[in-house]
């Protein structure tokens, strides 16, 4: 059986969960996800944990934070008066929004607070500074 090395193409299913056992993603039982070991296409830990696998071996990868979504960083949070928010919106914790940087570029942000005058912008990823778990089963390496 192949065994999944740098630069092979594999597909995986996959189930991601956190330390709680709460899922927060899983690959679609029918489209196995596909990607190049090495290019950066999914996240250092699941392409690390995946090399030197067999096709129909399962297992459990941990994945610290470095290797994950990275670590939460301060600088990529804001706090703004709630006033500078758009007209109508009325800011809960979670929300999703969208921030627009001096550049034009648009991220994806998140509302991490919400106070009387205030409210707490943070443009880190969700799952950053987070321990995952990938349960994978490797189901195909084309070399």
């Amino acid at each position: 059986m192949a065994q999944a090395q740098h630069g092979d193409t594999v597909k995986i299913q996959y189930t991601g969960k956190l330390d709680d056992g709460s899922v927060f993603d899983s690959s679609d039982p029918n489209a196995p996800l596909a990607f190049t070991i090495g290019e950066g296409e999914v996240i250092p830990g699941v392409e690390n944990g995946v090399v030197g696998m067999e096709e129909g071996e399962t297992k459990t990868i941990s994945i610290p934070p470095d290797e994950g979504y990275g670590p939460m960083r301060d600088e990529l949070t804001v706090t703004v008066d709630r006033d500078q928010l758009p007209d109508g919106v009325e800011p809960e914790e979670g929300m999703p929004m969208q921030m627009q940087l001096p550049n034009g570029q648009v991220i994806p942000v998140r509302i991490s607070e919400v106070s009387d005058g205030t409210v707490k912008i943070d443009a880190n990823h969700p799952l950053a500074g987070k321990d995952l778990i990938f349960d994978v089963q490797l189901v195909e390496v084309e070399k």
